[in-house]
């Protein structure tokens, strides 16, 4: 017999360590958990460089995950909470490392996903798992954790933690002038194949720079192959339309540079989603995976998609033949998206806030 779900949770579990696109996303369930049961505690297991973006998120305990500590870091966490039993554990991460840790957990209950969405056997670890829900946004798979908990208002609502030295960093690269942040890799995992091109994104940002008067500030992280991108783009562009920050910000500083920005402008990747949490508006480009599941929540109307073109060329199917997660793993995906479409999608997003003000940067600290 299924132990039931708790009508009144004391304490809850959330278990997901990443990415930090991800982690963004799984905010507003978080939100709605506090909204439904105020005085319930909230522990998130998640990792190292997540914690570091969600750090200061109010009304939720923190325990970090390093996973490159490996089995080691797991019996460390087993061993921090062995005297803590969860009501709920909701377990949000499908993949075998993440249901390992699940196991030395103590929890009344495990709710994982439905089959269909389940990978890596994460079904086989929970004993509970969710009402399916076809075709699903990754950030509506999050909230439906809640809403199998009974959780009925799933409004949106991030209010992440900027503290006030990021936006003073944020600050000194950007100066006062209005700008666009663009992040123009995303991880460099085995055939991700998310990136566009140089040469695209120096159209861009000549185009802004000339039409709207905008700069543009390049982030990212301080791999090699992000330098070398972010050189590229710089060397193609005039000089003072470009600010090239990549390598040179904190997580908080990205949040910051993102809040003040008129827009961002990503590839699949987590700053995208990071626009989408500060209530920046986002311009996602996707061709190698499906916007419908995973572009910027509250912006997917604006996403570049090019992913039916790819899915066509390269798996030579339709989009309603291939499964929903369905990725198309080609090196050329990416140069389906053309500049004249980013810049024509860039104008109507620029046009649409114009006439209708988002919401500003959290000033939660």
């Amino acid at each position: 017999m299924k132990p039931s779900l708790p009508a009144q949770p004391n304490h809850i579990a959330i278990l997901r360590l990443s990415a930090l696109g991800d982690v963004c996303n799984l905010v507003p369930t978080v939100r709605a958990l506090q909204r439904q049961w105020p005085h319930a505690r909230i522990t998130w297991i998640i990792g190292k460089g997540e914690h570091s973006l969600l750090a200061g998120l109010s009304g939720v305990e923190f325990v970090v995950y390093d996973k490159s500590t490996g089995l080691a870091g797991m019996r460390a966490l087993w061993k921090e909470l062995a005297d803590t039993r969860f009501d709920v554990l909701l377990h949000m991460q499908q993949a075998i490392r993440a249901s390992v840790l699940s196991l030395g957990l103590k929890a009344n209950v495990r709710v994982g996903y439905d089959k269909a969405r389940a990978k890596d056997k994460q079904h086989w670890f929970a004993q509970q798992q969710l009402v399916p829900h076809p075709n699903a946004h990754v950030l509506e798979s999050f909230m439906d954790f809640a809403r199998l908990l009974g959780v009925e208002d799933d409004h949106l609502e991030w209010n992440l933690s900027v503290p006030p030295v990021a936006y003073d960093e944020a600050r000194v690269i950007s100066g006062d002038a209005p700008y666009l942040v663009i992040n123009p890799c995303s991880n460099a995992r085995l055939r991700n194949f998310r990136n566009w091109s140089v040469e695209g994104y120096a159209s861009v940002i000549e185009h802004a720079w000339v039409q709207h008067g905008l700069k543009s500030v390049l982030t990212g992280g301080g791999s090699p192959l992000e330098r070398e991108v972010g050189d590229q783009v710089d060397a193609l562009c005039q000089p003072g339309s470009v600010i090239n920050a990549i390598g040179g910000t904190s997580l908080k500083g990205v949040l910051a540079l993102i809040g003040n920005a008129r827009a961002v402008i990503a590839p699949d990747t987590g700053p995208a989603h990071m626009g989408n949490a500060m209530g920046t508006p986002t311009l996602g480009l996707y061709a190698t995976t499906n916007p419908q599941r995973a572009a910027p929540y509250c912006w997917r109307d604006f996403a570049v998609n090019a992913y039916p073109d790819a899915v066509r060329m390269y798996l030579n199917k339709s989009v309603d033949d291939v499964s929903w997660g369905q990725r198309v793993r080609h090196a050329d995906a990416m140069d389906l998206i053309k500049a004249d479409d980013v810049i024509a999608k860039l104008d109507a997003l620029l046009a649409y806030t114009a006439a209708q003000p988002t919401t500003g940067p959290s000033d939660e600290s």
